[in-house]
C-alpha cells in the first residue's frame, strides 16, 4: 500500500485493459448476468478497494481523490464494475470507517484486503421505495444482540455481498416503530445472519450486478450497530450525501469514454465526402459531451476537498443533490448522443453506447430519483430564502456560497422575485436550474486552479444555454394535466 498512487492507478488500469481487451472481450459479457469469477479475481488482485480503507488497518487511507480515481478508471472500461466499487466504497467501507465500533473494524478490513470480500447497503423496501423514513424493517433488542426482521429489495450485489449495512427502526413493546433509523452490520458468513434471497430481478441493464428481494430474520451482535454522532437520520443523510458526492468519479470515467468514442467515430466516419466531425451539428453534440466531462471534473475536484469522512455532510443537501442529479443526467445524455452519432451500430448491446444507455439510466433513479432530488433542492432553497427574507433569486444567489461566482453570469436570467408556493413541476424546473448554477460555480473554481481554459469557456456557455431553457420552462405557465378517463371521443376512426 506504500506504492505511489499514480503508479498504483496505472497498474490497475493496465489490469483492466488486460482483462477486458487482451485476455478476454468485455463485449462478450454484455448479454450475460454476472462476471466470470476468474475475471473478477484478476480485477481485484490489486486490492482496488484498499483506497477506502484507513492506513492503520492496512489500506491506502481513504483519500477521496484516490477513491474517485479508481471509480473513474473502472467506469471508463465498465460502468457496472465502477458501480460495484462505488457501492462498496460509498455505501459500506466509508460508513464503517466513520461510524462502526473499533472492535469490529479490524476483521472487516482484513477480509476486504485479504479475502476480496464485498459489502453493500440495504435501505429500500418493496412498499416504501423512496420513503426511507417509513420503512417497516424493525428490530428488538435481546440482551447483547438485536433481532432484525423485514424485507429489502433492489440492493446492488444481492446474494453476492459478504457484508451488509442494514437500516431498521426499533419496535417498542406496543409494536410501534421509532421515528429514528439505526444501521447494523450483517456478516452473512455468521450463524443467524444469513440473508435469504427470495427473488433475483431481471434488471434491464447493469447485468454484472445482481439485484433482488431479500428476506431478513437476523440476530446481530450489539457491537455491530453503527454509532451516530447525533441521530440515525442525520447519519443516513451524511452517508447518502457523501455517496452522492462521489457519483462524479463514476460519471467522469463513463463520460470520458463516451467522448473518446464519439470523437473517434466522427473523425473516421465519412458522409457525403466529409468526415462527421466537420459538420456543425456534430460539433455541437460533441461539445455537449465535453461540457459534461468538464462539469464532472469540477465535481471531482470539489468532492476531493469536501466529502472525506472527517466532514459531516448531513446538512449539505443542496450541493450533494445538485451533484448527483447533474452527473447522472449528463451520463444519460452523453450515452444517447454517442448512440445517435454511431448510427445503427450504436443500437447494439455489444456497443459501448447502446450498453451505456441502459447501464446509466438507473443512475437517475437510485439513491433518490432525480425529480425528487430536484424538488428537494428547491424546497431547501426556498427555506433558506425565507430565513434570509430575500426573495429575489439573483440577490440570494450572489450571496449564497455555492452560487456566488456563477450568479453574475446569469443575472439577466435570475433577476426576478421567486414565488414560494410552487407546484411540483415548477419545483423540479427550479431545482434543475439551481443545480446547473451550482455546477457553473464549481466549473469556475476548477478554471481558477488552471484547468484547460477552452474547455471551461465552452462549458460555461453550455450551462448558460441550459439555464436559459430551464428558466423559460419555469416561467411558462402551463396547466397541462393527466386525463385519466380519456376513452370517450378519443378514437380517430370515429372521425374518419
Amino acid at each position: 500500500m506504500s506504492t505511489n498512487f499514480s503508479e498504483y492507478l496505472q497498474a490497475f488500469e493496465k489490469t483492466l485493459k488486460s482483462v477486458f481487451h487482451e485476455r478476454d472481450d468485455i463485449n462478450k459479457f454484455s448479454a450475460n448476468r454476472g462476471l466470470p469469477s476468474l475475471v473478477m479475481r484478476e480485477v481485484m488482485s490489486g486490492n482496488p478497494l484498499s483506497v477506502a480503507i484507513p492506513e492503520n488497518y492496512g489500506g491506502r487511507g481513504g483519500k477521496v481523490k484516490e477513491c474517485l480515481s479508481i471509480l473513474a478508471s473502472s467506469a471508463y472500461e465498465s460502468l457496472p464494475l465502477s458501480l460495484t466499487f462505488g457501492i462498496n466504497i460509498g455505501l459500506f467501507l466509508e460508513p464503517v470507517s466513520k461510524y462502526a465500533n473499533e472492535i469490529v473494524k479490524k476483521d472487516i478490513f482484513h477480509r476486504f484486503l485479504n479475502k476480496q470480500n464485498m459489502g453493500g447497503l440495504m435501505i429500500t423496501e418493496p412498499e416504501y421505495g423512496s420513503g426511507a423514513l417509513n420503512m417497516q424493517t424493525s428490530y428488538t433488542q435481546e440482551e447483547n444482540k438485536f433481532h432484525i426482521k423485514g424485507t429489502k429489495h433492489w440492493q446492488g450485489l444481492t446474494g453476492l455481498a459478504d457484508y451488509w449495512l442494514i437500516t431498521s427502526r426499533q419496535k417498542n413493546q406496543n409494536g410501534e416503530l421509532s421515528r429514528d433509523i439505526d444501521f447494523f452490520i450483517c456478516d452473512v458468513s455468521q450463524k443467524n445472519q444469513q440473508v435469504i434471497v427470495e427473488e433475483y430481478y431481471d434488471n434491464l441493464g447493469l447485468y454484472m450486478i445482481p439485484y433482488g428481494r431479500n428476506k431478513l430474520d437476523l440476530q446481530i451482535p450489539k457491537k455491530f450497530k453503527l454509532q451516530p454522532e447525533t441521530t440515525g437520520i442525520k447519519m443516513m443523510l451524511d452517508i447518502l450525501h457523501r455517496s452522492r458526492m462521489q457519483f462524479p468519479g463514476m460519471g467522469l470515467g463513463f463520460i470520458k469514454r463516451m467522448m473518446d468514442e464519439a470523437l473517434e467515430q466522427c473523425k473516421n466516419r465519412i458522409v457525403a465526402g466529409k468526415n462527421l466531425i466537420s459538420y456543425d451539428q456534430v460539433q455541437f453534440q460533441i461539445s455537449k459531451i465535453q461540457s459534461a466531462f468538464t462539469i464532472c471534473s469540477a465535481f471531482c475536484s470539489r468532492s476531493s476537498e469536501k466529502s472525506g469522512i472527517e466532514n459531516n455532510l448531513a446538512n449539505d443537501g443542496i450541493e450533494a443533490n445538485s451533484i448527483k442529479t447533474t452527473v447522472t443526467d449528463l451520463m444519460q445524455e452523453s450515452a444517447q448522443t454517442l448512440v445517435q452519432l454511431s448510427g445503427a451500430k450504436g443500437y447494439r448491446l455489444s456497443h459501448i453506447g447502446g450498453r451505456g444507455i441502459v447501464d446509466s439510466r438507473p443512475f437517475q433513479i437510485f439513491e433518490g430519483a432525480n425529480e425528487m432530488l430536484y424538488t428537494q433542492i428547491s424546497e431547501m432553497l426556498i427555506k433558506l430564502m425565507k430565513k434570509k427574507k430575500e426573495f429575489n433569486l439573483f440577490q440570494f444567489l450572489k450571496k449564497f456560497e455555492l452560487t456566488q461566482k456563477a450568479s453574475e453570469y446569469l443575472k439577466k436570467q435570475t433577476d426576478f422575485t421567486l414565488t414560494t408556493d410552487l407546484p411540483q413541476r415548477k419545483l423540479v424546473d427550479l431545482g434543475k436550474t439551481i443545480a446547473r448554477i451550482v455546477s457553473a460555480g464549481l466549473v469556475i473554481n476548477l478554471g481558477e486552479k488552471g484547468f484547460r481554459k477552452d474547455l471551461i469557456e465552452n462549458c460555461l456557455a453550455s450551462i448558460i444555454q441550459d439555464v436559459n431553457n430551464l428558466i423559460y420552462s419555469y416561467h411558462n405557465n402551463s396547466n397541462v394535466t393527466t386525463i385519466e378517463d380519456y376513452q370517450n371521443a378519443s378514437s380517430w376512426l370515429e372521425f374518419s
